[in-house]
C-alpha cells in the first residue's frame, strides 16, 4: 500500500501546525505531529494527508520525504515546501518569510485532524514525543538505520479487518490515479 506524496499539501499541513505553535517549531516535533496526523487519517479513512512514506528510525517513526526536505533540502530550490517553511536553524523551522496563508489543499477533515493532533501532542517536547512514538505498535528499532513501515501493517496491528484494508488500498490507488501520479 503506497500513497502519492503531495509536497504542496504537506507544506500547508506543516505551516498550519507551525502557525498553531506561534510561528516556529522544533522540526522533530513537527515531523512527529505530521506522522501522527497521517496515521490517524490512515486508520480512519485509509489515506494520509501528506502521502509520504512511513519509516522507522532510531527516534521513532517519521515521514521520509518530509524529513529529507527539512534536513537536506535547500531554500534555493523554491519547491512548494520552501514557499511555506524555512530551512531549519537551531533545530527549529518557522513559517517562511511571506509564506502564503493558503490552506486550500487541506480538507476541513484534515484541518480538524491536524488541530486535534496539535491539541493532544503539540505541547510535548521532542523527547516525550520520541518516547510516545516508541510505543506505537508499528515501530521497530532499526538499529541505527531505517526500516520501511507498510501502512497495511499499521492497519492490521490496529485491528482493521482485511476487507476494510482492501477497500483502503483501492481508495489509495484511486486517489493516486486522480492526482495523475502513478502508484
Amino acid at each position: 500500500m503506497r500513497f502519492c506524496f503531495n509536497e504542496l499539501k504537506s507544506a500547508q499541513a506543516a505551516s498550519f501546525l507551525i502557525s498553531l505553535h506561534g510561528g516556529k517549531l522544533n522540526y522533530m516535533v513537527l515531523i512527529k505531529l505530521l506522522y501522527l496526523a497521517d496515521r490517524q487519517t490512515l486508520l480512519e479513512l485509509g489515506y494520509t494527508i501528506t502521502g509520504d512514506s512511513f519509516v522507522s528510525m532510531p527516534k521513532g517513526p517519521v515521514l521520509s520525504r518530509i524529513l529529507d526536505l527539512i534536513t537536506m533540502g535547500k531554500h534555493k530550490e523554491r519547491t512548494p515546501w520552501f514557499r511555506y517553511i524555512s530551512e531549519p536553524r537551531d533545530y527549529e523551522v518557522k513559517l517562511a518569510e511571506r509564506a502564503p496563508a493558503k490552506r486550500d489543499e487541506l480538507s476541513k477533515y484534515e484541518t480538524k485532524v491536524l488541530q486535534e493532533i496539535y491539541k493532544k501532542y503539540g505541547s510535548m517536547d521532542k523527547w516525550d514525543l520520541v518516547e510516545l512514538m516508541h510505543t506505537l505498535p508499528e515501530w521497530e528499532d532499526p538499529k541505527g538505520s531505517s526500516l520501511t513501515i507498510d501502512p497495511q501493517n499499521i492497519l492490521r496491528l490496529e485491528g482493521i479487518s482485511p476487507e476494510k484494508i482492501e477497500q483502503f488500498i483501492s481508495h489509495a490507488e484511486e486517489i493516486c490515479f486522480l492526482e495523475n501520479d502513478p502508484v
